[in-house]
């Protein structure tokens, strides 16, 4: 599966959900939905480390929340790049990857 593909994929869950659920997609929606996304991993992350509330879950629970945490934020990303029409293995490439040790001695 590539980004292209994965993007779409989520696009059209992100659509379906809002639709049933009756939720404005809006730019601030995609936006603000980001920061909620990245305030939830933060908080499975502390629980994760012992440094908040378990909750009662066990460390495999934890390690779930965590890693569901972590793919809700990536998701929430592909969604912003679709929304914005963003090209992100080309923003990636221009961004990140000039910056790879073959690369940057050139």
């Amino acid at each position: 599966m590539d980004i292209a593909d994965l993007k779409a994929d989520v696009e059209a869950v992100s659509a379906f959900y809002a639709e049933r659920h009756d939720i404005a997609r809006t730019d601030d929606w995609f936006v603000l939905k980001l920061g909620e996304e990245v305030g939830e991993l933060t908080q499975a992350y502390l629980a994760r480390s012992g440094q908040a509330r378990d909750k009662g879950r066990d460390e495999t629970q934890l390690e779930e929340d965590f890693r569901a945490e972590v793919s809700d934020v990536l998701a929430q990303v592909l969604l912003i790049a679709h929304r914005f029409n963003i090209d992100l293995e080309a923003e990636i490439a221009r961004k990140w990857l000039v910056w790879k040790p073959e690369q940057a001695g050139s």
